[in-house]
C-alpha cells in the first residue's frame, strides 16, 4: 500500500451532497476528508481566510492527539484568528471518531491527513456531479 501521507483538497469543500460517511466504513482517505469537512462551518463575517489542520487516526478511527495548526491566514485580529482556528479544531473533534473499513484502518495509523478550512467566500458547492 502506498503512503496515506495525503494532503486532502478540501480546500473548497462547503457542502457535500449526499454524505453517508457515518453510515459505512470509510475506504479511501479522500472519504475520510470528507466525512471530517461534513462538520465544517465556517465562522460568519470572517473572509478571505484558511486555517489548515494536520492530525493522525489511530486504526480504530479516533485522534492521536489534538489537530495542529500548520498553516493560517487569516483576515482579521486575534480574537478572529483564534475564534477561525478554534471552530476548524471544532469540526474536526465533532467528525470523529470516524468509522474505517479493516483494509484502511490497517494502514492508517500515525500517518498525518492534513485539511484545509476556508471561509464561506473561498468555498464552492461539490456535488456529485462534480
Amino acid at each position: 500500500m502506498k503512503s496515506l501521507k495525503r494532503t486532502v483538497s478540501c480546500a473548497t469543500v462547503l457542502f457535500l451532497l449526499p454524505l453517508t460517511a457515518h453510515a459505512n466504513p470509510l475506504t479511501t482517505m479522500d472519504q475520510v476528508g470528507a466525512a471530517v469537512m461534513s462538520c465544517w462551518k465556517p465562522p460568519a463575517g470572517v473572509e478571505n481566510s484558511t486555517v489548515t489542520l494536520s492530525f493522525s487516526f489511530k486504526s480504530d478511527g479516533s485522534l492521536i492527539g489534538p489537530p495542529q495548526a500548520t498553516y493560517i491566514n487569516v483576515i482579521g485580529d486575534d480574537k478572529v484568528r483564534q475564534q477561525f482556528i478554534a471552530t476548524a479544531m471544532d469540526a474536526v473533534d465533532r467528525c470523529t471518531p470516524v468509522q474505517l473499513s479493516p483494509t484502511l484502518a490497517q494502514g492508517i495509523g500515525g500517518n498525518p491527513l492534513t485539511l484545509e478550512f476556508t471561509s464561506a467566500d473561498k468555498a464552492q458547492i461539490i456535488t456529485p456531479e462534480n
